[in-house]
């Protein structure tokens, strides 16, 4: 049986409001997944930003803690550099305390002399050649003749070798300095100071340690050296 117009009208309006149903849930539909999509993406975005300013501030926490050591290394630093600064100018300040009485040595002519023989002789002993050459300060001439005339007998007893000393009449150490001589080879090529002043700084070098521990105490970094 035929259909007729008002017939056809209402499956059409069913038709159409079928399909316009349809729309609006296809549309709901693709809105709640962009929706879901858009927060899922927003909270990716978000934990990537979180992450990225946790990254920034731990590396900024850890610079700064890096910084800090170095302030601590450096201030330490300096802080041990002006205590060996003070300790040095404190030895310098008594080994030249020490030079200034060596005087008292020279002021006694027997303790001198038989001080002068000694480093005469051990200069003599220490060059081993045929031929020295003796300086000394121009008041210790006499004394140093004499220092010399007394250890060529002994060197020659000790070395089994002859030997020809000359004391220097024309080059002279320094009138202030302490005292003593330095003995030269025939050709001036090799020398031996054995002036107060250098056989008082060898001393100290060989010293040294127990100097610093007298004045300083026993350094623990130091315990495996001599």
């Amino acid at each position: 049986m035929a259909l007729s117009d008002v017939d056809v009208q209402k499956q059409i309006k069913h038709m159409m409001a079928f399909i316009e149903q349809e729309a609006n849930e296809k549309a709901e539909e693709i809105d709640a997944k962009s929706e879901e999509e858009f927060n899922i993406e927003k909270g990716h975005l978000v934990q990537t930003q979180r992450l990225k300013i946790m990254e920034y501030y731990e590396k900024k926490e850890k610079q700064i803690e890096q910084q800090k050591k170095i302030q601590m290394s450096t201030v330490r630093n300096q802080a041990r550099l002006k205590v060996l600064r003070a300790r040095d100018d404190l030895i310098s300040e008594l080994l030249n305390d020490a030079k200034l009485r060596l005087s008292g040595i020279v002021a006694d002519p027997a303790i001198y002399q038989g001080l002068l023989d000694k480093l005469v002789l051990q200069g003599l002993l220490r060059l081993l050649e045929p031929v020295a050459i003796v300086r000394c300060r121009p008041q210790d001439l006499l004394l140093v003749e004499a220092a010399v005339q007394k250890a060529i007998p002994e060197y020659m007893m000790v070395s089994q070798k002859c030997v020809e000393v000359q004391v220097d009449q024309e080059v002279h150490l320094a009138t202030n300095t302490a005292g003593g001589v330095e003995v030269y080879s025939g050709n001036q090529r090799i020398k031996v100071s054995n002036t107060l002043e250098s056989r008082l700084d060898l001393l100290a070098q060989q010293k040294m340690p127990d100097i610093r521990k007298a004045l300083f105490g026993a350094n623990a970094n130091r315990k495996f050296f001599i």
